[in-house]
C-alpha cells in the first residue's frame, strides 16, 4: 500500500515538473499532462490549421496570430485560448510537424522549447535552449 502512495505521489510530481505548475497564479489552470495519440490534424471545433510546408513571408503570415513548428526532437505542446480557456491543442507535434492558430490571445507551452519555432504575428521568437519548457503569450492584435 505504502508503495502505490509513492507510486501515486511521484507521479504527480513528475507531471507538475512535465507541465511547469507553480503557486504563482492560483487561479491559472496547467495544461492537463495527457500523452493522448499524436494529433492527426484539426479537428472540430478548433482552429488549428496543420502546416504542411514552410511558405516564403507574406503579409498574410504577418496577421496570424500563432504558428508552431517542430524542428527538434517530437515534444509535447499546449495551446490554450486565455479568454476561454478551452484547450486548442494537447499532444505530441513530431518533427517536421506544424500547427497555425487564427485566434488570439493564446497560451502556449512546448516540454522542450528548443525543438520548436514558434511565429508570433509573423516574427519568429527567440530559440528556447533545447530541454527547456518554453513558454509563450499571444496578445490579441489591436486592430
Amino acid at each position: 500500500m505504502l508503495a502505490l502512495a509513492l507510486l501515486v505521489v511521484g507521479g504527480m510530481a513528475l507531471v507538475n515538473a512535465l507541465t511547469g505548475s507553480s503557486s504563482k497564479d492560483p487561479g491559472a489552470a496547467a495544461p492537463p499532462a495527457a500523452t493522448e495519440p499524436e494529433d492527426s490534424g484539426p479537428q472540430t471545433g478548433t482552429s488549428a490549421a496543420p502546416e504542411t510546408s514552410r511558405p516564403a513571408q507574406s503579409p498574410a503570415a504577418a496577421q496570424t496570430p500563432l504558428v508552431i513548428r517542430v524542428t527538434g526532437a517530437p515534444t509535447q505542446v499546449y495551446v490554450r485560448g486565455t479568454t476561454s480557456g478551452d484547450v486548442l491543442h494537447s499532444g505530441v507535434l513530431n518533427t517536421g510537424e506544424a500547427r497555425r492558430y487564427d485566434q488570439a490571445p493564446l497560451s502556449v507551452v512546448a516540454v522542450n522549447g528548443g525543438s520548436v519555432e514558434v511565429t508570433i504575428y509573423g516574427e519568429v521568437q527567440a530559440r528556447k535552449p533545447a530541454g527547456t519548457r518554453g513558454e509563450w503569450f499571444v496578445p490579441e492584435r489591436e486592430r
